[in-house]
């Protein structure tokens, strides 16, 4: 029986997932239903993507008996209130990242999930591609020995994008596209809690981070550096040391398809899109969508790929991050 989704929002991202949605068997997978508060907008979107069940309001939709997951794909300043609407009316999350505005609300969030009895993933795509599944496995199997650093690279030049500039919309670099590079460091170090963090960056006259430094040392003498940049491009690589070989992950490092070990390359093409799209190989949210779909098949409430655990220590991480170059956000004072 097919994994039946709601799509909250009608945005950019929530087009790219439903186009990546028709790359897998209609039998696996069915969007039954699509909620927008622009009723115009949600018409339009349902008559695109052939969606039978239109929304006006998110109420709405967490009401429907006959959705199985929702895919959040509102503005994250949104996924907190959002969320917990869902979360709350028992229906198993796909939050877009990042996850929430703060760790507290990402905690929250988790609460409300197991309190429900929930399933609730935070969407870092990365995490379900060919390429990082190898990277674990080779990993797993000290192919490049003992790891001793991590980095990552990504620099999109989108200054002119009012959502990754305006504190409102909850903009700077760090929770847009930063996100990538500090959750392939927490994947490499499985989860594990970094001893120091430094952070370095330039912010732009709204207060949000144009670009941004990041070092971390974790336990024996291992270390990560990242740096990302929305006025900037940059590799957008990332990079694992270790003492017997190193693995690069070619760009675009947060949705791969080239992985080299060792200078040995190998391809993990994407199939084509059947309509256009509005992100760089956006048809890898299918990984995503199967990953959710054999999570629930098990009875599981959160990925293994991506644990609940994971994303709290990735928001951690970003509040400190934020807390060291100046960053605030008026949902840290509530």
């Amino acid at each position: 029986m097919a994994t039946r989704w709601g799509l909250c929002g009608a945005g950019k991202i929530s087009h790219d997932f439903s186009v990546a949605m028709k790359t897998l068997p209609a039998e696996d997978h069915q969007i039954v239903a699509i909620a927008s508060r622009s009723s115009e907008r949600a018409k339009e979107f349902a008559k695109k993507h052939s969606i039978l069940k239109v929304y006006e309001s998110y109420e709405e939709l967490a009401r429907d008996p006959d959705i199985d997951i929702v895919y959040l794909g509102v503005l994250h300043t949104e996924h907190w209130r959002v969320g917990l609407l869902f979360l709350k009316a028992g229906k198993n999350v796909l939050c877009e990242k990042p996850f929430a505005m703060n760790s507290r609300q990402v905690k929250d969030l988790v609460e409300a999930a197991k309190k429900n009895n929930a399933f609730l993933m935070e969407a870092i795509w990365s995490r379900c591609f060919p390429v990082h599944t190898e990277v674990c496995k080779l990993l797993a199997e000290e192919a490049v020995g003992e790891v001793k650093l991590v980095k990552a690279y990504f620099g999109s030049p989108q200054l002119h994008i009012p959502r990754s500039v305006e504190k409102e919309l909850g903009g700077g670099a760090l929770l847009d596209i930063g996100v990538y590079c500090l959750q392939f460091v927490l994947m490499v170090f499985n989860g594990e809690r970094p001893e120091s963090i430094q952070a370095s960056g330039v912010l732009l006259d709204s207060g949000v981070d144009e670009s941004m430094v990041v070092v971390m040392k974790f336990s024996r003498k291992r270390m990560a550096l990242c740096a990302f940049s929305i006025a900037a491009r940059l590799p957008n690589d990332a990079f694992i040391c270790g003492t017997k070989g190193s693995i690069k992950v070619l760009g675009p490092m947060h949705c791969p398809t080239t992985l080299v070990v060792n200078d040995k390359k190998t391809e993990y093409p994407l199939p084509e899109p059947c309509l256009p799209l509005n992100f760089t190989n956006s048809t890898g949210l299918r990984y995503e969508a199967e990953e959710v779909r054999q999570c629930l098949l098990k009875g599981l409430k959160e990925s293994p790929r991506m644990p609940l655990a994971d994303s709290i220590l990735l928001t951690e991480i970003m509040d400190e991050i934020r807390k060291q170059v100046g960053v605030v956000f008026s949902q840290d004072r509530k």
